[in-house]
């Protein structure tokens, strides 16, 4: 591509427009025109049996590792990752995939959200979970994705957050959009609900995921259906070619977080005189 096209969003997005959106498209698209920091991940829940030839690129915890820390290798440092249940080291991750029953320490885990062990105990039965527990789940950044994802998970700013959830209700006609938070839980049990409600969820940090998962302050979590994803993207560019940029706060400029008042008269332009 040449580079003019990379400075130029109308015609980069009618450069990604041009035949089939791949997911190394969809990924360079949403990187590029909105500025996102992390690679967005991709998540399959495997029922199948994993096949180690397949999957000879994969590594996973030399012990354990949370689910956020899988999430977050295969984010920063591009890392594709399986995990198996001997591998998953948090007990809230285990719960939502099926992977561990209910128990008093589950309870005991939750009081600290909790008026008293009753609610503890609502909290935990309430949050969504995946019915069969799967073999394993990979997880892959987007781009170098080998199978067709379940979940596309995204960390990002509210403002980023806010243009794709904005793309996604235009893409799907749906509106208003309400995402499943739970009092813990925010990546895994944000990716579960994804995945058995097919529809897209934005949950703020939890302790895990601010610890184990990197989140900084100021960023969210965002999980679209991987079967949904390129549909928001294509709006994403449709919506870029039309107006000129991706910008909503200033329609049609090129970066997606320009703060200028509205109908401020103090901050205008005019040519030179």
């Amino acid at each position: 591509m040449d580079v003019s096209t990379l400075l130029d969003d109308s015609k980069f997005a009618e450069t990604m427009l041009s035949g089939e959106i791949t997911w190394e498209k969809a990924t360079i698209s949403i990187r590029h025109l909105l500025r996102l920091k992390y690679h967005p991940v991709a998540i399959k829940f495997s029922y199948e049996d994993f096949n180690s030839k397949i999957y000879k690129n994969y590594k996973t915890a030399n012990k354990f590792f949370t689910f956020c820390q899988y999430t977050a290798l295969a984010r920063q440092d591009c890392t594709k990752l399986v995990c198996f249940k001997e591998n998953m080291g948090c007990k809230n991750a285990q719960y939502v995939f099926g992977w561990k029953d209910f128990d008093e320490n589950e309870i005991k885990a939750h009081l600290k959200y909790a008026k008293n062990k009753e609610q503890a105990e609502f909290f935990v039965k309430t949050k969504p979970k995946l019915e069969e527990s799967p073999e394993c789940f990979l997880i892959t950044p987007l781009h170098k994705v080998d199978f067709e994802p379940d979940v596309i998970y995204i960390v990002c700013d509210v403002l980023q957050a806010y243009h794709i959830c904005n793309d996604y209700a235009s893409a799907f006609n749906k509106h208003p959009i309400r995402p499943n938070i739970t009092v813990n839980s925010a990546v895994c049990a944000g990716a579960v609900w994804c995945y058995l409600e097919n529809e897209l969820n934005l949950t703020p940090m939890c302790s895990g995921s601010k610890t184990s998962g990197k989140t900084e302050q100021g960023e969210i979590n965002l999980f679209i259906p991987g079967n949904k994803f390129k549909s928001v993207v294509k709006r994403m560019l449709e919506r870029t070619v039309e107006l000129g940029g991706v910008s909503f706060p200033r329609t049609g400029k090129t970066y997606p977080g320009c703060d200028v008042c509205k109908l401020c008269p103090i901050f205008k332009i005019k040519d030179v005189e």
